[in-house]
This record gives C-alpha cells, sequence and structure tokens, in this order.
C-alpha cells in the first residue's frame, strides 16, 4: 500500500539551483508517478526477495522523516528511508513499514542523474531489505551483495550501500596526497 503524505509538494527539478546539482544544465521537471508503479515494483521486488507480509509506504516529507527518526532512532536529522518491520502475532501477515522522504530522494535523483522514480525504488529495495532482516551497519557485506544481485534483477542503477562505499573511499587525488 502507498499512502501519500498531504504536505508532500514536489517541487521541479529546474528549481533546483544549478550550483547544487552536479551539471548546470537544467533538468527536466520531475514528478512523482502514479501510486499503481510503486504498487508494481513493491510486488516484484518483494517477490525477488522472497519477503511475505504486507508493506506499507509512506512518501513523505523531509519534516517529517526528520521527526520519525529522531522518535524511533534517536537522530535528529532528514534521512531518505527508514524501515519498521512488524514483529509478535502479526509478523506473517504483515511485513512492516517504510517512509521515504521525497524532497531526499528528489536531491538524491539529480546528484545521480536519473528520474525520481528510480530513487524512490532504489530506497523500497532498501527498505524491504532491512524489513527482510538485513542490517548494512553491523553485517559483513551480506546487505550489500543481496542489494546488487536484487538491483541487477530488478534493472536497478547504483544502490544506497555502494554509494555510500564510494563516497566513503578517498578520491584518487586523495589517496596520492595520503602516500606522500
Amino acid at each position: 500500500m502507498i499512502l501519500l503524505d498531504p504536505d508532500l509538494e514536489l517541487p521541479a527539478a529546474a528549481d533546483t539551483p544549478p550550483a547544487r546539482r552536479k551539471s548546470a544544465a537544467p533538468l527536466p521537471r520531475q514528478r512523482l508517478p502514479s501510486a499503481r508503479t510503486f504498487v508494481r515494483f513493491l510486488r516484484d521486488a518483494q517477490a525477488a526477495l522472497r519477503l511475505r507480509g504486507q508493506v506499507t509506504i509512506l512518501l513523505t516529507t523531509d519534516a517529517a522523516i526528520r521527526r520519525l527518526n529522531r522518535r524511533f532512532r534517536g537522530k535528529n536529522k532528514a534521512t531518505d528511508v527508514l524501515s519498521f518491520p512488524a514483529g509478535g502475532p502479526t509478523a506473517g501477515e504483515i511485513a512492516g513499514d517504510l517512509a521515504i522522504s521525497v524532497p531526499t530522494a528528489l536531491r538524491q535523483a539529480e546528484e545521480h542523474g536519473h528520474a525520481l522514480a528510480v530513487e524512490v525504488k532504489i530506497l523500497i529495495l532498501h527498505g524491504l531489505l532491512h524489513l527482510a532482516g538485513y542490517d548494512h551497519e553491523v553485517d559483513e557485506g551480506q546487505m550489500a551483495r543481496r542489494e546488487r544481485l536484487l538491483r541487477t534483477r530488478l534493472k536497478l542503477k547504483q544502490g544506497l550501500i555502494e554509494r555510500a562505499s564510494a563516497s566513503a573511499s578517498p578520491s584518487p587525488r586523495a589517496r596520492r596526497k595520503v602516500r606522500a
């Protein structure tokens, strides 16, 4: 099930100042695809992951996701996706909930040069992996490997874990300075 936060307003990509984008060339207007598009992807991703149970996805604002992140994780900042696995007796019928910040997804889509729909799908897959019990913060690469395999199967671009790893590793120029 896809829920749309009533406070969510999607800015036009062209309204993003060029300094905040990798290129100064104007981008086409980014719009949020229909809920049906995401429901179809959700069904395919759950099947590929073999994750059973209902998943509800809230497409929301940075402010709302910041409140959720502060309340449930103790982190007072906006993030791109939060996962809330179901527990207890309903765990078989309900897999859990995801919250995705559309403004953050839009910024990330522009930074990586792809459509907002692609970025939201990347975030959905990442969140589903967390609902399935994976945790890249404590595992030894299992979630990254599974995400890479599923992204290939679902025809998605580079995932969150790979992007985080790439930005954490120093650039070739920085490595040369370290060696000197």
